[in-house]
């Protein structure tokens, strides 16, 4: 079996009817949404930390401390994209997708490309 844990930035109250936070760094809070073989097996949802500038890498260390192994956002800047590489916690473009679970059923049937510096922006203009 494989068991993924994502984390999407979501604006309140979070859970998979929430609609997406579209800025990782300056989202209300994540919704963990745990997944074996592409099924939603759980959900719940973890604060988001303050977002200051140069601080980018807080929010990832926080992510990777409470298992997350892979991420879906609609934007970022480079610096944690580059975290979330150095981590190992993958992370997938999602913008495209106006919730939460709209976006987690599009990872988990492969419809999602990886982040990339393409899709970085600057200072939070998302």
């Amino acid at each position: 079996m494989s068991k993924t844990i994502l984390a999407v930035p979501s604006v309140q109250p979070g859970g998979l009817d929430a609609g997406m936070g579209m800025h990782f760094g300056h989202c209300d809070l994540y919704t963990i949404v745990e997944l074996e073989d592409g099924a939603v097996t759980g959900h719940s949802t973890l604060p988001s930390l303050a977002h200051q500038q140069g601080g980018c890498l807080a929010p990832v260390q926080y992510l990777a401390e409470h298992g997350v192994n892979a991420l879906l956002a609609g934007g970022m800047g480079m610096r944690p994209l580059m975290g979330f590489n150095q981590m190992g916690i993958q992370v997938y473009f999602a913008g495209n997708y106006p919730t939460v679970g709209a976006a987690v059923q599009a990872f988990s049937e492969g419809k999602l490309t990886p982040f990339t510096m393409e899709h970085t922006c600057g200072g939070g203009r998302h």
